[in-house]
C-alpha cells in the first residue's frame, strides 16, 4: 500500500501585479500556515519520505517547509505547474517505489480534481490543504483513476 498526500500551496501574495504568476511568493498567512501544517503532519506521525513540487515559487516555498520538517529534499516537477488532474496522477505514477508515503505540492483546480479522480471524493481544497489518500498498490506505476480512498483532508485551522 502507498499513501499519497496531495497538497495545495499556501496562500500567495498578489501585491505586485508586475510579477508573473509563476513568481508569486507566499503572503504572511502562507508563511505562517505552511510550517504549521508541516509540523502537524510530522507530529501526527506521518512518515513522509518523498516530496515533489511545482516549480512555481509559492508551491516550492510551501514544499520547502514540509521538507525542512522532515529533513528531506524536494524534487522539482515543472509538469505540476497549472497541471490537470490527469497530469498530477501521471506524476504520482512515476514516483519511486521505495517512497511509501509521498507528497505532491501544486495548485488548484488541479489538486482538487486529482483528489476526485483518485478517490471519487469531491472536496473543497483551500490553500495549504492536504488530502491524505491510501492507494492499494504495490507500485506507484499501478496508480489509476479510482484506485485510492480518502483518509483525511487537513486544512489550516482545523486542528
Amino acid at each position: 500500500m502507498k499513501t499519497l498526500l496531495l497538497a495545495r500551496h499556501a496562500k500567495s501574495d498578489w501585491g505586485d501585479p508586475a510579477l508573473a504568476d509563476h513568481d508569486r511568493p507566499l503572503n504572511a498567512r502562507g508563511r505562517r500556515d505552511a510550517p504549521v501544517m508541516a509540523r502537524r503532519l510530522r507530529d501526527e506521525g506521518i512518515r513522509l519520505t518523498h516530496i515533489v513540487a511545482s516549480t512555481a515559487l509559492r508551491a516550492r516555498s510551501t514544499a520547502d517547509e514540509y521538507a525542512a520538517a522532515y529533513g528531506i529534499e524536494v524534487a522539482d516537477e515543472p509538469l505540476l505547474y497549472a497541471a490537470s488532474a490527469r497530469s498530477i496522477l501521471a506524476v504520482a505514477a512515476n514516483l519511486p517505489d521505495d517512497a511509501d508515503i509521498a507528497m505532491l505540492v501544486g495548485h488548484n483546480p488541479g489538486m482538487q480534481d486529482a483528489v476526485a479522480e483518485l478517490t471519487g471524493d469531491f472536496v473543497e481544497f483551500p490553500t495549504c490543504a492536504i488530502a491524505e489518500c491510501a492507494i492499494e498498490v504495490g507500485s506507484w506505476a499501478e496508480l489509476i483513476e479510482g484506485s485510492g480512498r480518502m483518509l483525511r483532508l487537513r486544512v489550516p485551522g482545523d486542528a
